[in-house]
């Protein structure tokens, strides 16, 4: 790819597509082109050692742009469960820990079977829950290896914990959260659930700092 670039700091080709599609304007009218982590040789996966969504996506971008001299962008997102204090939050993505493979399941089968077994007994009303999803976007530095400015935006979509999972158009626990309007995030199509997603709210706010930044 020629011109301009920014780093997704993934390797999931899904979220590279779709964030494409958040940020389609912004990077028609700057002339940049995304670009995920595969298109570099010899990066590292980072450890998500943060206690917070922010502290996740920032050492990913950190690490990102020190490593490609390009911009760089990342986000940590999860669930976040009212009545279990905000939990599984960015444990999300494990939340089912060995249990996943002890069971022979895949790890999001596991992670949703897990939840519903915890909030089994939690009424309609107190299943309250958002995806939370913190982006970030941080500038090379003016040496090698280095970064400059950080800024970093948040999305929240609400909803609540369904009784078992609906709907084959998501991961994780798109399948368990249950909008306003009856369906779960995986009965959304594509576009339906980027207008109203936490990862689409959170980077729809970063856009204005990737054209501020970097227009």
């Amino acid at each position: 790819m020629s011109g301009r670039r920014l780093v997704l700091a993934t390797r999931n080709d899904h979220k590279v597509v779709e964030l494409r599609q958040v940020l389609a304007s912004v990077l028609g009218r700057t002339g940049l082109g995304l670009v995920g982590l595969d298109a570099f040789e010899g990066l590292e996966d980072v450890v998500e050692s943060g206690v917070t969504f922010a502290d996740n996506a920032l050492l990913k971008a950190r690490y990102a742009a020190a490593a490609t001299g390009l911009p760089a962008l990342a986000d940590d997102s999860g669930l976040a469960v009212d009545v279990l204090g905000g939990a599984p939050g960015v444990f999300s993505a494990r939340w089912a820990g060995p249990l996943a493979g002890a069971a022979g399941l895949d790890k999001d089968e596991a992670n949703n079977r897990l939840l519903l077994a915890q909030l089994a007994d939690v009424p309609d009303e107190h299943r309250a829950a958002a995806f939370v999803c913190a982006a970030a976007l941080v500038l090379p530095g003016d040496e090698p290896g280095t970064t400059g400015a950080e800024v970093v935006r948040e999305g929240r979509c609400r909803g609540v914990v369904g009784r078992e999972p609906r709907g084959t158009n998501g991961f994780g626990y798109d399948p368990l959260l249950v909008r306003p309007d009856g369906r779960t995030l995986a009965e959304h199509s594509a576009e339906e659930k980027n207008a109203v997603s936490h990862r689409g709210e959170a980077f729809r706010a970063l856009a204005q700092d990737v054209e501020a930044l970097l227009g």
